[in-house]
């Protein structure tokens, strides 16, 4: 069941964007769009509710739950930008909106942009860890909570590894490819 409500979540999340964002720029009903857009952290109180109710009403703890918490974890971190992405991308479409900027491809400009992603990367897993630390003290039973415990050391090696990538580009910053004339020329 629970693996279900978070495909459902997830479908919910771009079927109330794709609604509030053509309320904003086709239907030109900005405050309503705004509302429907207001609507998506419903989305992750619902998960997190079904799933304590699931813990609460004797549910054995495994990957389900888990996944839940990470879900929830990286939706409320991440699904902002999503949404200012998903919003730019509609209004240059639809609306006449201008071109939204890409993400900059080099040099220490991509590496601040790798380094606010590990930021929204390393607050999704300390979300997540302390969604599954209170599982696991919701459940009180050690034995049981092996599952969320091991959760909690994926985020772990997920923070990790977001810090390693921003780490690299920041160390070793990508640079653009010469081209064929300026190798030449040389």
């Amino acid at each position: 069941m629970i693996v279900t409500l978070i495909i459902v979540c997830e479908i919910a999340f771009w079927v109330l964007l794709a609604a509030g964002l053509a309320l904003r720029y086709l239907a030109r009903m900005p405050r309503t769009g705004a509302a429907v857009l207001l609507c998506e952290p419903l989305l992750e109180l619902v998960l997190l509710v079904v799933t304590a109710v699931d813990l609460r009403n004797g549910a054995h703890p495994d990957w389900k739950h888990g996944l839940a918490a990470v879900y929830i974890g990286f939706t409320v971190t991440h699904g902002h930008y999503m949404i200012r992405w998903a919003d730019g991308h509609f209004q240059y479409r639809f609306a006449g909106g201008p071109r939204p900027s890409k993400p900059p491809r080099y040099g220490m400009a991509r590496a601040l942009h790798e380094w606010k992603m590990t930021l929204r990367a390393l607050g999704a897993a300390a979300i997540a860890a302390a969604l599954l630390q209170a599982a696991i003290w919701y459940v009180g039973d050690a034995g049981q909570s092996e599952m969320l415990r091991m959760w909690q050391l994926r985020m772990g090696i997920l923070a990790a590894i977001s810090v390693l990538v921003a780490l690299s580009y920041t160390i070793w910053p990508k640079r653009p490819k010469e081209s064929g004339a300026s190798k030449q020329s040389a």
